[in-house]
């Protein structure tokens, strides 16, 4: 299993990490399907696609993640 790349020393994962759907799958603790099924539907996070393989900026990951923070489960998703 490959590690998380960091700046030297500081334990933070890097912002322009580019990461494989299974990476990023293990990030956001959801499976692969998950991730293939929110592509058809764009409710997922930005994705790139390079020829037939599919990469995810850490950095999007994150965004999109923190565009999902809610305090209340009645409050809308913007």
């Amino acid at each position: 299993m490959q590690k998380t790349a960091t700046p030297s020393g500081s334990g933070k994962p890097r912002q322009d990490e580019i990461l494989t759907e299974s990476e990023a799958s293990k990030i956001l603790k959801l499976s692969p399907r998950t991730l293939q099924a929110w592509r058809v539907s764009g409710n997922g996070p930005r994705f790139h696609s390079l020829g037939r393989a599919v990469r995810y900026r850490r950095a999007d990951l994150d965004d999109w993640l923190a565009s999902r923070s809610r305090t209340s489960t009645s409050q809308q998703i913007a």
